[in-house]
């Protein structure tokens, strides 16, 4: 029985199994050629030609090692002038820090001697308005600072907000020369203390320091100045008078309520109580430069 002619069977060639890296072809050209073309080449015809980077002849050998030579001398010699002049610098450090501390020794003497001479000044005039100021001597002591006083008033402390920072700001106390940072500033001393001697004060001081007439409020940097002296907060002042109605009288002025508008608008925080008794320095000088007093006219009441 004839059948059909079969196809020849189809003869298939083995695939090789694809590389797990087929697909990174730039990385294996990277890896497989990490030298370029151009100095792979130089670099054969150089060992073709028999040459190489180190010299070949005694000279250049020993030119090769005398630079050396020289290299390993400058930076030893440097090394060296390095070690001697430690020594020298640490003793200039140490001369300049020992005539820094007796210059500062020197400032401290003196500036004992000016407080103490301020001192004895003021306890002159003291004795001077006792000897020549009749009844009236006392009384012009306490009303000028150049006695100590005591008796009933308030105690108000105003100190920086919790938040205060060193930084200006761009609130509205920056337009009026303040910067919008919750501090004191010296014109919010100088208000309190003109609403206090308004409000009825017969004598002032802040943190220690008596006032007068011929005292001055002013500023440093953050730094505030009383007759010059720096003040830290808080700031504490005491004011002789009617306690009770010096505290009303103050808190109902409009440098009182200056003060309530700092604490409600930039956290300034104060504090006002009435002392039955507070005890306030004397001045330490009381300098007169200009006035003289009015001699009185025989005929006059």
């Amino acid at each position: 029985m004839c059948g059909m002619p079969q196809p020849p069977p189809v003869r298939r060639t083995p695939q090789r199994p694809a590389r797990p890296d087929a697909s990174m072809s730039l990385l294996n050209n990277v890896m497989d050629h990490s030298l370029d073309d151009g100095y792979a080449e130089a670099a054969a015809r150089k060992r073709a030609e028999g040459q190489s980077g180190m010299p070949k002849t005694l000279r250049a050998k020993l030119g090769l090692a005398a630079g050396l030579v020289l290299a390993a001398l400058v930076v030893t010699v440097g090394a060296a002038q390095a070690r001697v002049a430690a020594p020298v610098v640490a003793k200039e450090r140490e001369e300049l820090i020992d005539r820094i501390n007796q210059e500062t020794e020197s400032a401290d003497t003196l500036e004992g001697e000016v407080d103490s001479l301020r001192t004895h000044v003021g306890d002159m005039q003291r004795e001077a308005l006792k000897k020549h100021g009749g009844d009236k001597g006392e009384l012009m002591g306490v009303l000028s600072g150049a006695l100590a006083v005591h008796g009933p008033g308030v105690r108000l402390v105003v100190d920086d907000a919790k938040s205060a920072q060193t930084e200006g700001g761009s609130g509205p106390r920056e337009s009026a020369g303040f910067a919008d940072t919750g501090r004191v500033r010296d014109r919010d001393l100088q208000r309190v203390i003109n609403g206090l001697w308004q409000s009825g004060a017969e004598a002032v001081s802040i943190n220690g320091q008596r006032l007068t007439a011929l005292s001055a409020i002013r500023a440093a940097g953050d730094a505030i100045l009383v007759d010059n002296k720096p003040l830290v907060p808080p700031y504490t002042v005491l004011a002789v008078g009617d306690g009770q109605r010096l505290s009303t009288r103050f808190q109902d002025s409009p440098d009182g309520l200056y003060l309530h508008a700092l604490k409600e608008n930039f956290g300034i925080r104060t504090s006002i109580s009435a002392q039955d008794d507070l005890r306030l320095p004397a001045a330490p000088s009381v300098i007169v430069r200009t006035a003289q007093p009015r001699a009185e006219q025989k005929g006059t009441s």
